[in-house]
Order: C-alpha cells, then structure tokens, then sequence
C-alpha cells in the first residue's frame, strides 16, 4: 500500500516587496490588507485608527476636532514608517492599508488655512523619509456603496459621517492618484465585489496584484452571478 499523500496548498508569490492599499472611508481597504498579508504570508502594517484618542471627536464635531486629530495620525503614521524604514525591506512583503501622502490629503481636506499652514510645518520638520510601496491598490466605490459599508461594519462612532464629506474624500482621492506617479497604480471598482466573503472576487484581485507592471491599470470587474 502506496503511503497517502497529504495535500500541499501554495503559497501565492508576490512580486512586490512593500504593497500598499489605499481608498475611502469605508471601501474596504483594511480588510483586503489582511487578506492579502494572509495570502502571501506576509507582515501587515495598519494605520490602527481606533488608537487616535481625538477620532471619535472628530466625527462628532469636526470643526472643533480635526488639527488634534491629524497631528496625530500625523505622528503615528510617521513614526511606524520611519520603523519600518530601518527594517530590512528585502526580507519579506509588507502590506499596508495607508500611503503616508494620503496624511497630507486629510489635513487638506479637514483643517482650515491657518491650521493647514501649521500642519505644513511639522509635516516638513518631521524630514519623513517613509518607504515607497512597489504597487499601490487603490479601492473606489460610489458613496452609497461606502455609507451601506459604514453602516453594516457598525462602529458608533461613524455612523454620524456625512455624505457630503465622503463625497469630498472621493474627490480628494481621486485627484491624488490621477497625479500620483511614485509607484503602479491598481485601481479597482470595488463597488460590486466582495473581496472578503468571495473566493471568486478576491481571486480575481489576486491575480491582477501578482502581475509585476508599471504605470495604472484598471480592474473592473462584473457582479458575480452567483
């Protein structure tokens, strides 16, 4: 009797050392993070905006919230990066659920001039010499998609997010990465996938990450039937 032979699941390879995945508010980014660390067994890099003491704050009255607020992501991001820096890049993927620019697009985007100005200033001073991801995963989905999103996932504290702000983000992000030019851009139509609860969807993605371009490329996928 021939021995059984036990099954063997590959490992995906990734041919990006530092990926980065980016979008609004409510589009899923941090979930698809996980799972691509998952995938390609490798280290994840969160944002972890819970630990922001001033977001909750912020989301109530943002107005009176929101320098506090990006001072801290500000320092936050600025020192995990700056970490990660001193790392060895080579020796493993990284996955992040944040670029470091989308920091300065926030503070744009919240802060009134005068606080801009003084954002500009210690954004300047901290000399930032963060890692430049080798592919960026830019998520995009309409606003009601997001609000249905931010509902459903249920965190208190967001439930108050207007939609005139999301739509504001949405623009916002979508003037950065049509200049943005540092890394490749994957920019996905994450409106009618789900990239968590379907193998299919998440597959499809997968494929489309391990390709090794340059430049932007589109991923715009059909619903699943099924």
């Amino acid at each position: 009797m021939s021995p059984r032979r036990s099954k063997h699941v590959e490992t995906p390879v990734s041919p990006h050392r530092y990926i980065v995945v980016e979008g609004p508010i409510g589009v899923g980014k941090t979930s698809l993070a996980r799972r691509l660390a998952e995938s390609f067994g490798s280290e994840l890099v969160l944002e972890q905006g819970e630990h922001n003491p001033f977001l909750e704050r912020f989301y109530r009255n943002p107005r009176a919230a929101a320098f506090q607020t990006q001072l801290y992501f500000l320092f936050q991001r600025s020192r995990q990066l700056q970490d990660l820096r001193q790392q060895d890049l080579f020796e493993r993927t990284r996955v992040a659920d944040y670029l470091l620019e989308k920091d300065r697009l926030f503070a744009r985007l919240t802060l009134d001039e005068a606080e801009f100005a003084l954002y500009e200033q210690v954004y300047s001073r901290l000399a930032l010499d963060a890692p430049q991801p080798d592919l960026v995963v830019y998520l995009q989905a309409p606003v009601d998609v997001l609000l249905a999103r931010i509902a459903r996932r249920g965190i208190a504290y967001e439930q108050g997010i207007e939609r005139r702000y999301l739509e504001r983000l949405g623009e916002a992000y979508s003037r950065f990465f049509l200049e943005y030019e540092t890394a490749p851009v994957l920019i996905v139509n994450a409106a009618e996938i789900d990239l968590v609860g379907s193998d299919a969807d998440y597959k499809g993605l997968l494929a489309e990450v391990q390709r090794h371009r340059k430049g932007r490329h589109y991923f715009n996928p059909l619903k699943s039937l099924f």
